[in-house]
């Protein structure tokens, strides 16, 4: 008893007591069936309070747990407003004459459904309607009244979802926090702030909803003076559009937008200010900074949902972009009557918008002139879609100073059409903007002829006309449309359509050029390609080139190739081709292709380097048909040669290899496999009544004469002729009749060897012809042959027969030996 009371004691009694005031929470769920009638009452929609806890400190008041607030039936069955903490705090004065007032509402993290009916109506704005009909005080009146004073309601980390009758839209703004009070004794106001979120995308960049706002006491909602701001900061374009779209339209920035309104909702004043910094497409890194601003002002009716006397602002450089009209039914069917005008906008500040909205746009591309425009946009519910006017540039002029490129355009008029009136080749289903036609001139005597459209979703020209090809590519360059890179120069008839997507895939140009007189510089080819003329056939899945005249390595080239389009890697472009060629010299087809061509064979080029060292048979992928009047390689000729070639991935295939060779016809096939180290070759074949005087004539000997027919399989490997020789190895299989073999004379013959007919299978291998099976007719009788004949002409040759000497030949294929192989008595003679 003596601590309680002690100093020490009653101050701890007075820390105990005020502990247990600030903990202890004593039921009242006695006083739960007042307070919800209360709350119910005063909101005109059905309560709902699970329990009630009675605080005492810091403030006397209410702890209502699960609370909830069913919705008008007419709006659904979903509540309104649920949270499942809510602190009532007590007005102290209310206290002293025994009433209890609320001063205070603290929700947390409450949801609140906004629900709009199938006739226009929220379900908020009864709500408000009964608040301002209610008898009650400012939320800061000091007075003592009888009549209570409106509380000052708040509510944290709340989420704020959004209906359209039973449907709910993916559209919420959460961690929402928001108060609403009475200012005066007929004003309340509010404040909000909230991050919008859609409930079907994880968007994380949205920006921040802020909205302070007042209004005042009226007889009905449509006539209650309103003055609010709303401001929408840092949110970034691609979040905005997902948000807004359902996708992200591949836009960036930072967008800021602030607007007021005041009035009554029948007739609002709105003034917004709008900006998107850094503004660019997604895949637009450089060029600068760029700012897009515009101020506008309206008046807007809530009764009609119209807006009227719209007038939009953005000065650009010394010009100005401005919007006027109105659009009525905003939130259903938007018929709208809207006029865009530009005056004196400067053509440098359209191309930087431009610039970062398309990308290949070149950095180093200038412009100067300016643009004036006026365009009427309407809509209505009974004619549709109406686009109507249009403008002209002035002293429109672009430069580039990469591409030295100069192209003075001064006055460029469009207009706007429906897609029925479009003139242009290159139509478009949407309503577009028509350009020219104008006269260009591209290089030529005679200015080619262009027309273009611009629609929302691509663009497109259309040049007719005569041009010159570089003029032409760097015009392609200026306007910012990709083109080859090429040296190429001379002349072309062109009626070709190049259109694309402002956002996507590059521009594709279609349609038809034929070109003339064509020069042009091939990287790794010592000569120069002439294409004295050609038909150029751009369709959208294919580039064909038909009746080619080309001139390379000294051989004239006919024909026609198909490429797959687009084509970006050689191995996903096959090419076809059906070519044909007067005559081709391999030796002047390596000099060509190889610049070491003096120290390496002709059959180099096959594997030639190409760009960045890599071999060109290794990324070439093509097949078709290969004709040629001759084929020379040195004093070797073939003539008529066909073949279907096939090259893939580094492996070539040559087959129904049909051409007369020495007199005769050859039929075969061959194959080289240049994806090994080194390539490999092999062939199979035959060849029919070739006269074996001219394969002596080739090799510079008249070593032989007859016919013959033979049938071969070859292979070799290697880059050299040496290592071709060292390596090759293969079968023959010879038949040979009526011929003669002049530097060989037996003993005791008078006249050279007959060769009435020969058969013999040779085997190659180790750089020799091993002979096998093989028999000789003559006149005088049939004699067996074996031995080998290298590949060098040296020779050592067996004849034998039963019951007669037999000979050995050596030496040379120009100057053999002839010894008989059994007696010493027998004879053997050269011819002279």
């Amino acid at each position: 008893m003596k601590f309680l009371r002690s100093r020490r004691g009653l101050l701890t009694t007075g820390i105990l007591l005020l502990l247990a005031l600030f903990l202890i929470r004593p039921g009242a769920n006695r006083l739960r069936t007042r307070i919800v009638e209360s709350i119910s009452l005063a909101m005109g929609r059905p309560v709902e309070v699970a329990s009630v806890s009675l605080r005492l400190l810091p403030q006397p008041g209410f702890e209502l747990e699960n609370f909830v607030v069913y919705d008008d039936p007419a709006f659904g069955a979903e509540p309104m407003l649920r949270a499942d903490e809510v602190t009532a705090s007590l007005r102290l004065a209310s206290l002293l004459r025994g009433r209890l007032q609320i001063a205070r509402l603290d929700l947390t993290e409450p949801s609140l459904n906004m629900v709009r009916n199938s006739e226009g109506h929220w379900n908020l704005e009864a709500l408000l309607e009964r608040a301002e009909k209610l008898p009650v005080g400012p939320t800061a009146e000091a007075r003592l009244e009888t009549r209570p004073a409106f509380p000052y309601i708040e509510a944290g980390r709340g989420r704020i979802n959004f209906k359209l009758g039973q449907e709910k839209k993916p559209y919420a703004l959460t961690d929402a926090d928001f108060s609403l009070w009475q200012d005066s004794e007929n004003t309340w106001s509010m404040r909000l702030k909230a991050q919008p979120m859609r409930t079907d995308f994880n968007l994380s960049d949205t920006g921040l909803i802020r909205v302070n706002g007042s209004w005042q006491r009226a007889a009905t909602l449509r006539d209650t003076p309103l003055n609010f701001s709303l401001a929408w900061e840092r949110a970034q374009l691609g979040q905005l559009t997902k948000l807004l779209y359902g996708g992200d339209q591949g836009w960036r920035g930072t967008v800021n937008l602030a607007a007021t309104l005041t009035g009554i909702p029948a007739n609002l004043a709105v003034s917004t200010d709008a900006s998107a910094d850094d503004f660019r497409h997604y895949d637009i890194m450089g060029g600068g900074s760029i700012r897009l601003a515009a101020h506008c002002t309206a008046q807007y009716s809530t009764t009609n949902q119209t807006i009227s006397q719209v007038d939009c602002q953005s000065p650009v450089g010394h010009g100005m972009i401005a919007v006027s009209g109105s659009i009525a039914h905003l939130l259903d069917s938007r018929n709208y009557d809207l006029t865009f005008a530009t005056q004196d906008l400067p053509l440098e500040s359209l191309l930087a918008l431009v610039r970062h909205a398309k990308p290949g746009v070149p950095d180093d591309l200038l412009a100067s002139g300016q643009l004036g425009a006026k365009v009427t946009i309407r809509r209505t519910t009974d004619a549709g879609l109406v686009w109507e006017g249009g403008g002209e540039t002035s002293e429109f002029h672009l430069t580039s100073s990469a591409s030295n490129a100069d192209l003075a355009l001064d006055r460029v008029r469009f207009a706007l059409v429906p897609p029925t009136a479009a003139k242009t080749a290159q139509t478009t289903p949407d309503s577009h903007v028509e350009i020219g036609p104008l006269h260009v001139a591209l290089g030529k005597t005679t200015p080619a002829l262009v027309h273009g459209w611009i629609s929302r979703s691509g663009y497109g020209f259309q040049v007719e006309g005569d041009v010159q090809l570089q003029r032409f590519l760097q015009t392609l360059h200026l306007m910012g449309i990709p083109a080859l890179p090429t040296t190429a120069d001379g002349s072309a008839r062109l009626d070709v359509q190049i259109a694309g997507a402002w956002s996507g895939a590059a521009p594709r140009a279609t349609g038809a050029a034929q070109l003339h007189s064509i020069q042009a510089e091939l990287l790794g080819w010592k000569e120069p390609l002439e294409i004295a003329s050609a038909t150029l056939v751009l369709t959208p899945d294919r580039t064909s080139v038909r009746n080619l005249n080309a001139t390379v390595a000294g051989a004239t080239w006919r024909g026609s190739l198909l490429l797959p389009r687009p084509c970006r890697v050689p191995e996903t472009c096959p090419v076809n081709f059906d070519l044909h060629a007067d005559q081709i010299a391999l030796e002047r087809l390596n000099q060509l292709l190889n610049p070491k061509a003096a120290t390496r064979p002709w059959y180099r080029f096959l594997s030639s380097p190409a760009i960045s060292g890599s071999p060109y048979l290794l990324k070439v992928n093509a097949t078709g048909k290969l004709t040629a009047n001759q084929v020379l390689a040195g004093k070797f000729v073939a003539h008529h040669l066909s073949a279907n070639l096939e090259l893939q991935n580094g492996k070539l295939l040559l087959s129904d290899v049909h051409a007369d060779v020495l007199g005769g016809k050859h039929s075969g096939e061959w194959t080289a496999d240049f994806s090994r180290k080194p390539p490999e070759y092999s062939g199979k074949g035959t060849v029919e009544r070739v006269e074996l005087g001219q394969l002596a004539q080739v090799m510079n000997d008249d070593w032989i004469t007859g016919s013959a027919t033979a049938t071969y399989r070859v292979n070799a490997s290697g880059l050299t002729s040496a290592e071709l020789l060292a390596s090759a190895g293969g079968s023959f299989r010879l038949e040979a009749w009526d011929g003669v073999l002049p530097h060989i004379v037996l003993a005791g013959a008078k006249t050279p060897l007959q060769m009435r007919h020969l058969a013999a299978y040779f085997v190659l291998r180790n750089g020799k012809f091993e002979i096998q099976d093989g028999k000789l007719a003559t006149g005088n009788g049939t004699y067996e042959i074996s031995g080998s004949a290298s590949l060098n002409h040296t020779l050592n040759v067996k004849l034998t027969r039963d019951g007669a000497p037999g000979f050995d030949i050596s030496g040379t294929i120009r100057e053999p030996r002839v010894s008989p192989a059994t007696s010493p008595e027998t004879q053997a003679a050269l011819k002279p």
